[in-house]
């Protein structure tokens, strides 16, 4: 069952964390991302480097800006780049397919450059420049786009780096020479060079091995969640205290009264955002806050990685083996329903009576997310007839899962939390209106709770529309307070 890097090309698992990277999934994405701030604070040289490589970058960027805005060939040229799907990392629910950075970022990153930017490079605050700076204020630029601009930035270095790893422990015929069009910058002419790589190829495909110390998941450990959170601590670390008076003045006024209640927390995020377009060297104290702090960012990014590996590398071929040896699991049914349901089956039975809660628990609180549930459903299915499409649409929004085998054989698969406050909207109308659109003879829906009280309000939800019980409407039981003591490790 070839589901991880080390599975398809035949390599001990100790060797690859030897040499420090990641064994990523050839299924699915795995939901980790390059965080440049560890590039910044790394005691390697070559992280070092990276980092002020891509500050570099930023920089030419910013001088050059003009003459992007004058010229679409340019823009595209130095601020659009292709999404690396084939680091199989990032916040893909299937499969590694991404948008990429197209013109709408472009824009969005040039215009924030004359606008934070100014002083970037020669900052006189914070112990260095730092590209996530960019996507604190303003929209347009969030946490997936920073992750693919430094892949791609980087990518020289992380490709020379798996042609390392592939030269000394993969045999030469999984691998194959790969051309990448934007590998390495030249300032003195201003475009992009291409560059050749041996590299491992998987499913037609090349595959680019990540350090694992490079990664996080999540957040960026400078990221827009922490400055919106901790705000009102940052004018305490400005020493003009004049200046922390004009800073507190202007955003109680910024801040929204009213009579009957507190502000919301958009009105609040809102004011905040006029705050530091007011007093941009407010971003620089709190990125000085979080240098600071540099070393819980290592601490915080590698228990997070530590915590996403055990939850779907370990666990996942933990259930993979069990189904394998001791169930029908991997042999198909005799039709799309059969299999779909037969799988969600054995996952549900995982989750609940194996120990396979624990892969939805961080901290021993419950991370209630559709797509973490989306993303074990989907790595479960290799070796099958069917064709597995993934946020399918047939002209009426979106459904989780379509298993197809040909155009008469279709079922649809959705997965919600039961703490979803449209669920009983989407119970009642969704799947029928998709069963509809694509001719699909069957759709199932996969429902998991938290809690006691989750269970009791998905029940009575079904209660209500007559659905209590259903074969189609599965429940998943992801509680960790009502487990066999066995389970618990």
């Amino acid at each position: 069952m070839a589901t991880f890097f080390t599975d398809y090309f035949e390599v001990p698992e100790d060797r690859m964390a030897d040499f420090g990277a990641f064994n990523v999934s050839l299924v699915n994405d795995l939901p980790l991302f390059i965080d440049p701030f560890l590039l910044f604070h790394s005691e390697k040289a070559d992280y070092q480097v990276l980092h002020r490589e891509i500050i570099k970058y930023v920089i030419f960027l910013r001088d050059n800006a003009r003459q992007a805005a004058a010229n679409e060939d340019l823009l595209k040229a130095w601020y659009c780049f292709p999404e690396i799907k084939q680091n199989w990392l990032g916040f893909s629910v299937s499969g590694n397919s991404g948008s990429g950075l197209g013109m709408k970022f472009a824009r969005a990153l040039m215009n924030n450059l004359g606008r934070l930017f100014s002083d970037f490079g020669a900052e006189k605050i914070t112990e260095g420049s730092h590209l996530e700076k960019v996507c604190l204020v303003s929209s347009g630029v969030g946490r997936d786009n920073i992750s693919d601009f430094t892949t791609n930035l980087i990518i020289d270095y992380l490709c020379r780096y798996t042609e390392q790893f592939a030269k000394a422990h993969l045999r030469e015929e999984f691998t194959t020479t790969v051309h990448i069009r934007k590998a390495q910058f030249d300032y003195k002419t201003g475009a992009w060079r291409r560059a050749a790589y041996r590299l491992p190829v998987a499913n037609g495909d090349f595959v680019v091995l990540t350090p694992r110390d490079m990664l996080t998941r999540d957040e960026n450990w400078i990221n827009r969640g922490d400055l919106i959170r901790d705000f009102e601590q940052i004018p305490i670390a400005m020493p003009d205290a004049e200046l922390r008076g004009q800073v507190f003045a202007y955003f109680e006024r910024a801040l929204p009264q009213h009579r009957d209640r507190e502000p919301s927390e958009r009105e609040r995020s809102n004011a905040i955002s006029e705050t530091l377009l007011r007093f941009p060297e407010l971003i620089d104290y709190f990125i000085k806050i979080k240098e600071l702090r540099g070393n819980d960012a290592s601490n915080v990014s590698e228990e997070r990685v530590f915590a996403t590996e055990y939850r779907f590398i370990h666990q996942v071929r933990e259930i993979q083996e069990l189904l394998a040896k001791s169930t029908p699991f991997y042999r198909t049914g005799k039709s799309t329903y059969s299999e779909a349901h037969a799988r969600l089956a054995y996952l549900k039975d995982m989750i609940e009576n194996k120990g396979g809660y624990r892969l939805f628990y961080h901290d021993g609180k419950p991370v209630e997310r559709e797509k973490d549930l989306q993303i074990l459903y989907r790595l479960v299915w290799f070796g099958t007839p069917s064709d597995v499409g993934t946020e399918a649409n047939d002209g009426r929004g979106p459904v989780d899962f379509k298993i197809s085998r040909g155009a008469q054989d279709k079922t649809l698969v959705e997965m919600k939390l039961a703490k979803n406050s449209h669920l009983e909207r989407n119970l009642e109308k969704q799947v029928p209106i998709y069963q509809a659109a694509s001719d699909a003879e069957h759709g199932i829906k996969a429902i998991i709770y938290f809690s006691h009280a989750e269970r009791g309000r998905v029940e009575g939800i079904l209660s209500k529309l007559g659905v209590l019980g259903h074969k189609d409407i599965v429940l998943i039981d992801a509680r960790d307070d009502n487990k066999p003591s066995g389970s618990k490790a």
